[in-house]
């Protein structure tokens, strides 16, 4: 993502890593500084999304070891949806090795 010019700061650089930190606290070390969550770790921050959880966006998905080309699909779902970010969590799916997928959640008190 640096190679794109995003100011990226990992929880092991923010001295959050292997730390015992609560997702919850990383989302609102997250907020505080006006950073999008990047994860993989999908069910909690799921859950914090649905329990309403103030974010400025969660971008989740699978592991995949084409680590550029990771990056690339998380950068070009940036660039064509930047006024969407702020609380909304996105699942970045592979669809097929040729299609991407996009799946937009809203928290569960949002109508």
């Amino acid at each position: 993502m640096r190679s794109f010019g995003y100011d990226v700061l990992t929880s092991y650089e923010a001295g959050q890593a292997n730390q015992s930190i609560s997702d919850e606290d990383i989302l609102n070390f997250a907020h505080k500084q006006d950073r999008v969550v990047i994860t993989l770790n999908r069910e909690d921050f799921i859950s914090l999304h649905q329990q309403g959880k103030k974010h400025r966006g969660i971008l989740i998905y699978k592991e995949d070891r084409d680590y550029k080309g990771q990056a690339n699909k998380i950068h070009e779902f940036i660039v064509n949806n930047t006024q969407v970010l702020t609380g909304r969590l996105i699942r970045i799916k592979n669809k097929t090795k040729k299609e991407l997928q996009f799946k937009f959640l809203l928290p569960k008190n949002t109508k």
